[in-house]
């Protein structure tokens, strides 16, 4: 033993050496561009089971590589209630819940800002738009032709109130990781990615074109200028069988759109020179189509199920390119989705669920007439915002105020009447709806027709004081809350219930029941130990785990865990 301590210079180098050569991901930090690129795919409207339920018809390396070479976990629910894309991109980026980002739905009435027209999540008058055609230049901009539309106002993340892993690369670097967001949707590519991303991309709904804010630039990269040129759109259209100028109605809800996407994708890495910059870069890319296809034709559709073959090949075709321009041992890799969603009524309702629809608009009325014969007798008096929107009824507090009725005894006057309005609908119910391929064994004509249920209403103010059970639901009201100014009744039908969506679409999302909160998450990388897993985890997990493996701040609101159980015994301490 002596003669070997002879050289202690010698033998403490073979030591360090061998500790390196054992523990290689102690060196997987964003600061030395290990990895060099986290590539995190969100697809829109994408419940939990679709994995297990299509998983033998999966094929290459799409899906297949998050479940046969990944960990998978298999039981991850959102811990809130407003499940929809905007507060569902948020939570993904974040790690937070809506009590935290601030995001608690798509668009909503904001009392500081208009009480005309409902605000979008990520609306911003100060920005513009960049990137349009002439032809579908808004009439708020120079050189707009006549009678342009006004929907296209600037946009940015700026009612986002927490910062994302995004934002914590860019600051941990000082600004030299790159941190870009890709979608159809503007909400979509914006929230996730953060206040402090390099940019952010969607689409021109008409033309079908990437565009994006002044926020971010001035003019859109060489790169994405000739994309839009390269006849990509026109071979998207092709490809749906589509005719121009409604790209995102016509091709969105094809899987043309997810392979445009993800074409778009590859162009930004290459163009953008993702994961070559010493650092770690991010980018985001939410998968817009499969929300589009699913909204019209339900999660059990041929449509559907199409979809989710198509995607499977796209995914394959983009990891085959990454891996064969950065390589897939250089990437971290994650997949979950923004919401779940309800099976179509009348297939529901077959099978004997009590899966009943609610008219918006005739429970308005409803509610309209009993409001003004207890506070303005002999008068009407728009006591409710229009556009109503689940889960949140929006009170118009001015008109309260002009007969003196303070928050309290409005909010509370109309969660009363919501149960009796509700039940109302059940005297005209809804005709039987007709599946295409109705299930073999039909229920006996003798039983009743769906009934709709009002199972709790929350006031604003019960929600702002946390007046709400001690449990796991009441947890989860808590995680929805946001204040934009007005005054609400949160309402909650009972399971597979929803507002009537006949007249344009087949089913949708916005509940706190768990069809809609369950989503699939999935890693693929080095620090990952392959395996299906069945612990119980949320997606405000995502961002806490990479940002403890790539040895930065957890953003700043962050509520979700590290996910220990699929690292390698090798991985830096998690917390």
């Amino acid at each position: 033993m002596r003669s070997k301590l002879r050289n202690p210079l010698l033998f403490l180098l073979l030591l360090v050496a061998a500790l390196l050569a054992n523990a290689p991901l102690m060196q997987a930090q964003a600061y030395v561009g290990k990895p060099k690129l986290i590539v995190v795919v969100i697809i829109d409207q994408f419940r939990g089971d679709y994995l297990n339920r299509d998983r033998a018809e999966f094929k290459g390396n799409g899906f297949n590589l998050f479940l046969n070479h990944g960990a998978w976990f298999t039981d991850c629910y959102f811990d809130y209630a407003n499940t929809k894309t905007a507060p569902g991109h948020a939570t993904i980026g974040t790690g937070a819940y809506t009590d935290g980002h601030g995001i608690d739905a798509n668009e909503w009435w904001d009392a500081s800002r208009s009480d005309e027209v409902k605000v979008s999540s990520v609306q911003d008058e100060r920005y513009k738009l960049v990137g349009l055609p002439e032809s579908s230049l808004p009439s708020n901009q120079p050189g707009a032709p006549p009678f342009a539309p006004k929907w296209g106002v600037g946009a940015s993340p700026l009612n986002l109130h927490a910062s994302t892993f995004g934002d914590e690369l860019r600051l941990a670097t000082e600004g030299r990781a790159r941190v870009y967001g890709v979608s159809l949707k503007d909400r979509a590519a914006i929230l996730p990615v953060g206040q402090s991303a390099n940019g952010a991309f969607w689409i021109d709904p008409i033309s079908g074109r990437f565009v994006t804010s002044t926020y971010y630039m001035d003019q859109l990269p060489a790169w994405a200028t000739a994309f839009n040129k390269s006849g990509r759109i026109e071979q998207a259209e092709k490809e749906a069988n589509a005719g121009p100028n409604q790209f995102y109605d016509l091709v969105g809800m094809t899987p043309a759109a997810n392979a445009y996407e993800l074409d778009f994708a590859r162009a930004l890495i290459k163009g953008e020179q993702l994961g070559q910059h010493g650092v770690t870069d991010l980018l985001i890319v939410s998968l817009s189509a499969n929300d589009i296809e699913g909204h019209q034709f339900g999660p059990d559709s041929d449509q559907e199920h199409a979809m989710i073959l198509g995607l499977d090949k796209d995914l394959n075709n983009f990891f085959t390119w990454i891996d064969q321009n950065i390589g897939l041992k250089n990437v971290w890799l994650a997949l979950t989705a923004d919401h779940g969603i309800a099976p179509v009524s009348a297939q529901a309702s077959r099978l004997g669920i009590n899966a009943a629809q609610v008219n918006l608009e005739t429970l308005y009325e409803d509610l309209e007439t009993s409001l003004n014969a207890r506070f303005s007798p002999g008068q009407y008096v728009e006591y409710l915002m229009p556009k109503p929107e689940m889960p949140y009824l929006v009170l118009n507090k001015e008109a309260f105020a002009k007969v003196h009725v303070d928050e309290k005894t409005a909010e509370q006057a109309l969660a009363e009447l919501l149960p009796a309005a509700v039940a109302k609908q059940d005297k005209n119910p809804l005709p039987r709806l007709t599946m295409s391929n109705p299930a073999p064994i039909q229920p006996s004509d003798k039983r009743l027709p769906p009934s709709p249920q009002v199972v709790h209403t929350y006031t604003r103010l019960q929600l702002a004081n946390s007046q709400l059970p001690p449990s796991e639901w009441g947890r989860e009201l808590a995680h929805s809350y946001a204040y934009h100014g007005n005054w609400y009744v949160m309402l909650v039908l009972a399971g597979y219930q929803m507002e009537d969506v006949r007249s344009w679409g087949g089913t949708t999302h916005f509940s706190p029941w768990n069809y809609d909160r369950h989503v699939p998450l999935a890693f693929y990388g080095e620090p990952f130990k392959p395996g299906e897993y069945h612990k119980r985890v949320e997606p405000v997990d995502l961002a806490v785990t990479f940002a403890s493996l790539a040895g930065v701040n957890r953003p700043s609101a962050a509520v979700g865990h590290v996910l220990q159980v699929a690292l390698k015994p090798s991985s830096p301490p998690a917390e």
